[in-house]
């Protein structure tokens, strides 16, 4: 079999195919690139945040009313916990967007 001969628009007219067709695809990939970095961002924050102020909240009450266990600890585990309870919310909230 003999593969039929395109004229020269007919070849301009694949190539540009082509090449729109690459250009939505690397399109698509970047989107879920800044997607995947954006949501990183969330969860990091998210968890960081809580955990800073729990221990903050526990060295002020450390230093402020001395007691037999550390308030610093406590908060801190309270606060891991709240931005992971709080990661999760944001993770659930943009799959569902998605």
């Amino acid at each position: 079999m003999s593969k039929k001969k395109l004229s020269p628009e007919e070849k301009m007219k694949e190539k540009i195919q082509a090449d729109a067709a690459k250009k939505m695809k690397a399109r698509n990939e970047k989107d879920d690139i800044m997607f995947g970095l954006g949501l990183f961002g969330i969860v990091g924050w998210s968890i960081s945040i809580p955990t800073l102020l729990g221990i903050a909240a526990g060295v002020y009450l450390d230093n402020r009313f001395p007691t037999g266990f550390s308030w610093t600890l406590t908060l801190l585990f309270v606060g891991i916990i709240t931005g992971c309870l709080n990661a999760w919310h944001w993770v659930k909230q943009k799959s569902e967007e998605e």
